[in-house]
């Protein structure tokens, strides 16, 4: 079978589930620590209640998803190719926020894996673990090629499947309040809580990285569209599976007691509680899962976002990158000297914060341009998707997919809204 037939709509399931790979590495890459603390606040602030917020920011995310894909796979152009059709502005926008973002990242996803390999193994410090795990992912994102790195990340989708899933199952779920929890319900006073979690839930930037993902895969032309929405579908499941599992640990553990968890340590606090409740095998299944979750992380950016960077770069300074470049001619990206150079910025210069500590005021700026990129990608893409210009539109002006891009437009909006009144 040909990379073709089995990505035209004419393949078969079987065929088409043995390709999939880069939606499993968005999902791992998207899924942080971040969601698993709000995940579990949720659970224990409110029980069962925002399952189905769960479930609709992981359809959001999907159409975000399928809508970058479709982008790629119709026209043969990055994404970064596309802002640049929109203007010059769209991609300095993009550039300034990932260097922005990565900077602090770069020591805040390490610091994060350190302290879960500090729990299971505290013979070095959590500062030493982390340095040691971003020098490990640097050199594997520089060394391995794609096929290597999507490996590395289905086995630790593999061990997260099995950590976070088995936990929830250890607990053991509350099925009735959970099935009560999948019809949309606010509690007085929780709208704005809603709507962060159908905003944070699955990532940001980390969502632009997917069409480098598909590429790497040799998905190319619209024969692979099918494809391409199969892998996102599983890629969001898998997103919603390891929320959802997360929540139950907060229903369960946390809900009606006066256990809570304040961020990342607040969440490896819970570790001997749980240990003395439920048994030391979900001490060990929950730390485990802890430390995959966050490692994820740091490879899918180190990866995903170096990729970002070496195409802004090359479509800003080389002027013979021409948006109709055929596909087969585009460069190598993991060759590029811009590629190599953000692995080394992600690494090296953010050891000092790691040892040092976060900046409260990068933060905050992080945190804020966070939110403003969600609804820039919706908007952006509603444009490329529809714009007569660039032939990519599909069931006409009133399809699903753009109906569910203006809701998340709207709902993104109103979480950046509170973002920056959160600031003052």
């Amino acid at each position: 079978m040909t990379q073709e037939t089995a990505g035209s709509a004419k393949g078969t399931v079987a065929g088409r589930l043995r390709q999939v790979g880069p939606g499993l590495v968005l999902a791992a890459t998207a899924v942080g620590v971040g969601d698993v603390v709000t995940s579990m606040v949720a659970g224990g602030r409110f029980g069962y209640t925002f399952v189905w917020a769960f479930v609709f920011a992981a359809v959001l995310k999907y159409f975000l998803t399928e809508a970058l894909g479709r982008w790629h796979l119709a026209t043969g152009r990055t994404i970064i190719e596309g802002w640049r059709a929109i203007g010059l502005w769209a991609v300095v926008f993009v550039g300034v926020y990932l260097v922005l973002w990565a900077f602090i990242y770069g020591a805040a996803g390490p610091a994060t894996v350190g302290l879960a390999a500090n729990a299971m193994v505290p013979a070095l410090s959590v500062e030493a673990w982390a340095i040691v795990h971003s020098l490990a992912a640097f050199a594997i994102v520089l060394i391995g090629r794609y096929g290597v790195f999507e490996l590395i990340m289905k086995v630790l989708v593999g061990v997260m499947f099995v950590t976070v899933v088995g936990s929830a199952v250890i607990v053991g779920p509350d099925l009735a309040g959970f099935a009560r929890g999948l019809v949309p319900t606010i509690p007085a006073g929780s709208l704005l809580y809603a709507v962060g979690v159908v905003g944070g839930l699955g990532g940001t930037l980390a969502l632009a990285a997917y069409g480098y993902w598909i590429r790497d895969k040799n998905w190319h032309g619209r024969s692979f569209i099918p494809l391409m929405r199969l892998d996102s579908v599983i890629g969001y499941v898998a997103t919603a599976i390891f929320a959802l599992s997360m929540l139950v640990l907060g229903a369960e553990f946390l809900y009606g007691t006066d256990r809570s968890v304040e961020g990342d340590a607040g969440l490896l606090a819970l570790v001997e509680p749980l240990a003395q409740e439920h048994g030391v095998a979900l001490k060990w299944l929950f730390l485990l899962g802890f430390w995959s979750v966050a490692y994820t992380s740091v490879l899918g950016v180190w990866n995903g976002m170096s990729y970002l960077f070496a195409d802004i770069v090359r479509t800003i300074s080389d002027r013979t990158a021409k948006s109709d470049t055929p596909e087969g001619e585009r460069p190598n990206f993991e060759r590029t000297r811009s590629y190599r150079l953000f692995l080394v910025m992600l690494t090296f210069p953010t050891i000092p914060l790691i040892l040092l500590g976060r900046p409260v005021q990068l933060v905050l700026i992080w945190v804020t341009l966070g939110a403003i990129f969600l609804p820039f990608l919706a908007c952006t893409l509603l444009y490329l998707l529809n714009a007569r210009r660039f032939g990519v539109r599909q069931g006409g002006i009133v399809s699903v997919s753009n109906i569910v891009l203006a809701l998340s437009l709207l709902v993104f909006a109103v979480l950046l809204a509170q973002q920056v009144v959160g600031l003052f």
